[in-house]
């Protein structure tokens, strides 16, 4: 009898689960088919090609113009940017506690790092404002510092708990028999760290970079508070930018509805999907690549 019991609780909780998993799939499905849906209702009034490559974004002039390209770029120097600045910070805190930092202090760090991930971006956009944006006009000689360099930082500061934390799960659950390996043949930490241990955890840390790229492209309120939201091709770190999610946000709550101006939001947050998309794709391109090669 209680065999039997088990057996039916596996059952019912393998059921519970797939459905679960099935329904996540209809989730994200069900969002796609909304924005293309939408979309295809902009793009009967716009063709694709002048949205994509259109230089300016202004549907509330008297001649309306629907170009992202500005947009496209606005965001992808703001994630990059981002990227620099998290990537080599990240995975070198994420190496300095999982191999240099004592017990005592990794149960410190870690909570710590934890707890950042945990500031509303509403908070971290106010500090850029009154703390980073200032203090970046001062070092360039700038009249503002709400520019893409601003939003880069603030990003990065978002992504770090991401990216640090994941990043030190892949490197700390390297086989130790690895590291003993390579001190038996009298590599120093330091050596050991660069060439076995980063490498052997390579696609763990991938997966981190690719966590914290999806963070930083997806963000909201920082960026809408922090680059200045000037729709316009950015010259450089320090020019003033609207990234993608940005404009849905300043322009959704006030768009009358069902018209091409509001259309275009869903095809701006269309693009935007694909592009977290293709990231996503690349990122477990090379994970796998990594695995193939660990796995020769």
């Amino acid at each position: 009898m209680k065999l039997k019991t088990r057996l039916s609780i596996d059952v019912c909780f393998k059921y519970i689960f797939k459905v679960t998993g099935l329904l996540v799939l209809l989730l994200l499905g069900a969002i796609l088919f909304m924005l293309i849906y939408n979309s295809i209702s902009f793009f009967l009034d716009v063709r694709p090609i002048d949205f994509i490559t259109g230089l300016e974004w202004n549907p509330t002039g008297d001649t309306p113009k629907y170009g992202i390209l500005p947009l496209i770029i606005s965001t992808t120097l703001v994630t990059m940017g981002a990227m620099a600045i998290a990537i080599p910070l990240g995975i070198g805190t994420a190496a300095f506690i999982a191999e240099y930092a004592s017990p005592r202090l990794k149960n410190m760090l870690k909570p710590i790092i934890e707890m950042l991930a945990a500031i509303p971006s509403v908070v971290i956009g106010f500090l850029g404002i009154v703390v980073v944006g200032p203090g970046i006009a001062n070092l360039a000689d700038l009249q503002n510092g709400l520019n893409a360099l601003n939003g880069a930082i603030l990003l990065a500061v978002m992504a770090l708990p991401t990216i640090i934390t994941v990043a030190e799960d892949a490197i700390h659950a390297v086989p130790k028999t690895y590291k003993e390996a390579s001190y038996g043949v009298g590599a120093t930490k330091w050596q050991t760290l660069r060439k076995i241990v980063i490498p052997a955890a390579a696609p763990g840390i991938i997966a981190a970079v690719m966590l914290g790229v999806g963070r930083a492209i997806g963000e909201t309120m920082t960026v809408l508070m922090a680059t200045g939201n000037a729709a316009l091709l950015p010259t450089g770190m320090f020019a003033s930018v609207k990234t993608m999610t940005a404009t849905i946000a300043i322009e959704m709550g006030e768009v009358p509805y069902q018209t091409t101006h509001y259309y275009a939001l869903y095809a701006i947050a269309t693009v935007l999907f694909f592009m977290t998309l293709l990231a996503n794709i690349l990122g477990e391109y090379f994970i796998n690549r990594f695995r193939k090669y660990h796995a020769v």
